[in-house]
């Protein structure tokens, strides 16, 4: 595969990383001085709006505040925001049940029963919660988040789907309006697709439709015949460790189209790969920004961070190596 291996033509890893050096020894700002910042976050660069999934910083404290504060500590001006810190934030019921166990520990068959019964209970009561709540605290969010400098353009809400009420779909596109979300993202499904579509319509607000390996480039063309709400979002890492293929023709295909909600931006090995550190993988980074800068697409592109954090590092610090990857690659575009 020819295409992904180019990825660093116009960018060498050696100039990654002496251009993010400095930044990776940076320390993290706490929020007393973050709040005596005037200037606002700005990571559109050469018109290319880089953002960011919150999941990213999944391996930290994640409440909604907490993924503001990160943000802001990586310069990012625009997130897919995860549902379940949204929710929270809003007044939905938390998770206090027990964990699932760590790395080299295990559970009983009694402990297992006990996790999932509580986690079906939580999600009773998100469930029950959902149907009665106030778009308030979706809108006071949203606020906050605008206040600071960062949009929320998308909000994952994953199970969104035929498995939910016809209130809970509802609840679902209001509080994505609510935030100021342009759209909803969870996975890949033409049973989704049917059953979304004319939500999606009435609500104005558009599905983009996320893939891991088990895609090819026909894949979305029956889920898109159901609406024209209906979009994707397109994990390009996970599109070269499952296809061996690069994704810009994808990318021009339904770029041109108006059918990407945005990317996931990450670097997978092919043949299922690993993830790697940006510039190390077969995914074709820096060419797909400068594609997005040629071609004046709009929809974002944002880092979702899976590759394996290194020791003395954490998920900030590594988003912001990201940040500067995509700042430097298009740097370079024409």
């Amino acid at each position: 595969m020819r295409e992904p291996r180019q990825a660093t033509s116009q960018m060498t890893r050696r100039d990654f990383v002496g251009y993010t050096a400095a930044i990776a020894g940076m320390p993290l700002m706490p929020r007393s001085v973050l709040a005596q910042q005037d200037a606002k976050p700005d990571s559109k660069f050469s018109g290319v709006q880089v953002g960011t999934i919150t999941y990213s910083f999944r391996s930290m404290p994640s409440t909604a505040d907490d993924l503001l504060n990160y943000a802001l500590q990586c310069g990012i001006s625009s997130i897919e925001l995860m549902g379940g810190p949204a929710e929270q934030y809003a007044g939905a019921p938390t998770y206090d049940g027990p964990s699932w166990p760590g790395r080299g520990e295990a559970f009983t068959p009694e402990q297992r029963a006990q996790y999932r019964a509580a986690r079906q209970a939580h999600a009773e009561a998100v469930r029950e919660w959902r149907l009665s709540a106030s778009m308030d605290g979706f809108e006071a969010l949203h606020k906050k988040y605008n206040d600071a400098g960062v949009n929320i353009h998308i909000i994952k809400f994953d199970a969104i789907g035929p498995n939910m009420s016809e209130d809970e779909v509802n609840y679902c596109f209001s509080a994505a309006k609510a935030v100021g979300a342009k759209g909803i993202t969870t996975e890949i499904s033409e049973e989704k697709a049917v059953f979304l579509a004319p939500f999606a319509a009435e609500h104005g607000v558009m599905i983009g439709f996320h893939n891991h390996t088990q895609v090819n480039a026909s894949s979305w063309e029956a889920p898109f015949s159901h609406g024209e709400y209906l979009g994707m979002n397109l994990d390009i890492g996970h599109y070269v460790a499952g296809t061996n293929e690069s994704p810009i023709p994808i990318i021009q295909k339904y770029g041109d189209a108006g059918r990407i909600v945005s990317l996931h931006i990450k670097d997978r090995k092919v043949n299922n790969g690993a993830n790697m550190p940006f510039g190390e993988g077969d995914t074709p980074l820096a060419l797909i920004l400068q594609l997005m800068k040629r071609n004046e697409y709009t929809f974002p592109a944002d880092i979702e961070l899976e590759y394996e954090v290194p020791e003395h590092s954490d998920a900030v610090t590594e988003v912001k190596r990201c940040v500067e990857y995509c700042k430097l690659a298009l740097a370079d575009a024409q």
